[in-house]
C-alpha cells in the first residue's frame, strides 16, 4: 500500500516504516507540511495519510476533505500533542486521533495495523494456497511457488484485497516508489508471469481481467 506522512521529521519517517514493513508491503512518501501534501495527493492515490496537527484546523479540514473527495476510502490519521483536541479532528473527518506519539513510532504502526486491518495481513491462506506476505513465499498443496519481486507484490496486493477490481493505475501508484515512470505495460507484463508461473502449479488461474477495469484475484 501507498502511505503519505505530512510534517514528520525524515528520521522518524524512517523508523515508522522499519515498524510497518513488518506488517506490509508499503511504500512511504513525506510530505514536508499540508501545502506540500496536496503536491502529492494531485497526482497519487493513498490508502492511508498521517498528518501532524499543525494547529490549523480551516486548512486541515480543507485538506481532509480534498483526499475523501478523491478516494472516499483513504483513511485519515491525525497526530496531535492536545488530548483535548481529539473530538475536533473526528468532527472534521479524522478516522483516528493519535496523542503524544513523538516517541512511540511501533504505536503509530500498530494503529495503522488496526485502522488497515480490513484490507491487510501478513498471510493469504485459502485451501491449498498459502501466501506469506511476511516472508514473500508461496505454497500450493506443499509446493513452493517461486515469484521475486513486484511479480509477488502484485499478487500479494490483489490477493489481501480479493474479489475487489483494481486498475493499473492503482496497482503501479500502490507498488512503485515512482508510479509516474512506470507504463502500464509493466502490470500487463508483470500479470502474465504470475499467470503462467501460477497455472503451471495450480491449473486455474487466480488473476481474472474485468473488462475496461482492471484486474482482480478470485480463488
Amino acid at each position: 500500500m501507498r502511505i503519505l506522512t505530512v510534517g514528520l521529521n525524515d528520521d522518524y519517517v524512517k523508523k515508522l516504516e522499519d515498524e510497518l514493513d513488518r506488517y506490509f508491503i508499503c511504500i512511504v512518501d513525506n510530505a514536508k507540511d499540508l501545502y506540500d501534501a496536496t503536491n502529492f495527493t494531485d497526482f497519487r492515490h493513498y490508502e492511508l495519510v498521517l498528518v501532524v496537527d499543525e494547529g490549523v484546523n480551516f486548512s486541515l479540514e480543507r485538506y481532509i476533505n480534498e483526499v475523501k473527495r478523491k478516494k472516499s476510502e483513504t483513511k485519515i490519521i491525525v497526530l496531535t500533542e492536545d488530548f483535548k483536541s481529539q473530538p475536533l479532528f473526528f468532527n472534521i473527518g479524522a478516522d483516528d486521533v493519535i496523542c503524544n506519539h513523538c516517541e512511540h513510532p511501533d504505536l503509530i504502526a500498530a494503529r495503522v495495523l488496526a485502522n488497515m486491518r480490513h484490507l491487510f495481513g501478513t498471510k493469504v491462506d485459502i485451501g491449498k494456497l498459502v501466501i506469506d506476505i511476511a516472508n514473500k513465499r508461496i505454497e500450493y498443496d506443499e509446493k513452493i511457488i517461486s515469484l521475486n519481486g513486484k511479480t509477488f507484490d502484485i499478487l500479494a496486493y490483489l490477493a489481501l484485497r480479493k474479489q475487489r477490481v483494481f486498475s493499473k493505475d492503482e496497482i503501479i501508484n500502490a507498488l512503485w516508489e515512482e508510479p509516474e515512470y512506470v507504463s502500464d505495460n509493466t502490470v500487463e507484463v508483470a500479470i502474465n508471469q504470475i499467470r503462467k508461473r501460477l497455472k503451471n502449479i495450480l491449473g486455474f488461474q487466480v488473476i481474472h481481467t474485468v473488462r475496461r477495469r482492471g484486474y482482480k484475484f478470485a480463488y
